[in-house]
């Protein structure tokens, strides 16, 4: 019998999919957009399931790069330079167009997580790729992050923020190529370039970040970290990163900090303590933790999130440092999908 807090959660994500299979990132007025990232962690839930759900977020994604072809077409020749260039990250949310707000775009651990679901999807049995055209715009976004040149080019990252070269977003793009090579073709030297970029970087997130909740992605759903390397990731971010509500996204993070009516331009340092606490991060440790086979760790984690889930359910996109206050952003679907991979994936261990 399926729990109730993972019933909730699945009605979550069905209030937040939208028409078209797409996901809205909250039912917040400022969330009120489809992130491709966001529509990729909320369409994990669903890899495994026979009802159409998780092809339909894919269908979609691929009808949307079919329109943004002539992108694709430019910077598969020519490096994208300026943010407008990059493969936009935010679409509107009806008729998924690029928003023309000024944005930090250059996302590359997005395009890595959209080939990696694809592929994933294809290797669990479903028909993700419906005709020649899908296969082509698959090869031209394996084609766009060669051109880019993924592995040394700074990004905004999984947080949007200043560009720098992320770990996290390396390793997302070393797993969606090597997750459809048997669809089309990828260079082999495009993966070795990423692996010497993240051996280089390690245990590090970027230059400016030595631990980021964002690390935790190349452990679950990414594999490209295990055994001692993973432990050593997943043990910075527990000393350094973790808070009694959720997981603060790295040391002296500013977004909804305490301090953030003073701006957000001051150094790191000026934030320390201060920084939001991020519910999904806890569920994200309970995944994190599974994938290592520590069932006790994951059962605690899996715990705590339940311990700071509303009544209905929701977990809210984050809780304000030391406080019971959590933000608009909520319920966060992200949120709401690593809680059932987590829970579903534990209880299928006892």
């Amino acid at each position: 019998m399926m729990n109730e807090k993972v019933i909730n959660s699945y009605q979550i994500l069905d209030r937040l999919r939208l028409p078209h299979g797409l996901y809205l990132a909250s039912s917040s007025n400022d969330y009120h957009y489809v992130w491709l990232r966001d529509s990729f962690y909320m369409s994990l839930p669903y890899l495994e399931q026979n009802n159409g759900i998780y092809e339909m977020t894919y269908h979609r994604i691929l009808d949307m790069f079919k329109e943004y072809e002539w992108k694709l077409d430019i910077h598969t020749r020519q490096k994208p330079v300026e943010q407008w260039e990059y493969i936009h990250a935010r679409y509107s949310a009806d008729d998924v167009k690029e928003m023309d707000t000024p944005w930090g775009h250059a996302q590359h651990d997005a395009i890595g997580a959209v080939l990696w679901g694809i592929g994933m999807g294809e290797k669990a049995g479903k028909k993700m790729i419906r005709d020649h055209k899908d296969h082509e715009i698959v090869q031209k976004l394996v084609g766009y992050l060669g051109c880019a040149r993924y592995w040394e080019d700074p990004d905004n990252g999984m947080w949007e923020e200043w560009r720098e070269v992320h770990s996290s977003s390396v390793g997302a793009c070393i797993a969606g190529l090597q997750a459809v090579r048997n669809l089309v073709f990828v260079p082999g030297d495009w993966i070795q370039k990423g692996y010497e970029t993240l051996t280089s970087l390690f245990p590090h997130e970027s230059a400016d970040r030595p631990f980021d909740l964002a690390q935790m992605s190349l452990i679950y759903p990414y594999r490209i970290l295990f055994g001692e390397d993973a432990k050593r990731i997943v043990w910075q971010i527990e000393e350094n990163l973790l808070r009694d509500r959720g997981v603060i996204r790295y040391q002296g993070d500013s977004y909804y900090s305490t301090k953030e009516h003073e701006g957000r331009h001051h150094g790191l340092s000026f934030y320390y303590g201060t920084e939001a606490e991020w519910t999904f991060g806890l569920p994200w440790l309970a995944l994190c933790y599974l994938e290592l086979g520590n069932l006790r760790k994951a059962a605690h984690y899996i715990k705590q999130t339940e311990s700071i889930m509303l009544n209905d359910g929701s977990l809210p996109e984050l809780y304000f440092a030391k406080s019971e206050k959590y933000n608009s952003n909520t319920p966060l679907g992200w949120g709401s999908a690593m809680y059932i991979l987590a829970k579903e994936r534990y209880e299928r261990y006892m």
